[in-house]
């Protein structure tokens, strides 16, 4: 499996990993409400509620990426730039999480738009890679 592959499997895990925060946040508001989990989150204040939009993000972004990785596995027939590209989108959300609950908010930007643009190379790499 190449490791474009495996990042697009890491970012599936992400999904998780990016609700940890979310969970600690609602354990410390009174308890993880299982009932009515989404109304407790939206009552989140400070950097539990960045968590929730950290880990919302995550799951937005996570299609492009996803698709772009087919694309350019299948397609372009993969490669070392396709994998740089799919562990630089990687390694860019793990930060982006960090920057996004920790207030950090030009770094996050700017940030985000790195992975937005290595999502959108990983599309187009049936036009530019060998």
């Amino acid at each position: 499996m190449s490791i474009a592959l495996w990042c697009l499997f890491f970012a599936a895990f992400l999904h998780v990993g990016s609700k940890l925060p979310l969970a600690i946040a609602q354990t410390r508001d009174g308890g993880l409400d299982n009932r009515n989990p989404r109304d407790q989150q939206a009552r989140l204040t400070g950097w539990g509620r960045r968590a929730k939009a950290a880990h919302e993000n995550q799951i937005e972004s996570f299609p492009l990426f996803a698709a772009g990785v087919l694309v350019a596995t299948l397609v372009a027939k993969g490669g070392a730039s396709i994998d740089l590209l799919a562990g630089a989108y990687v390694a860019a959300r793990l930060v982006y999480i960090g920057l996004y609950i920790g207030d950090v908010a030009p770094a996050r930007t700017l940030v985000w738009s790195v992975r937005y643009f290595v999502s959108l190379a990983l599309l187009t790499s049936p036009a530019w890679a060998s």
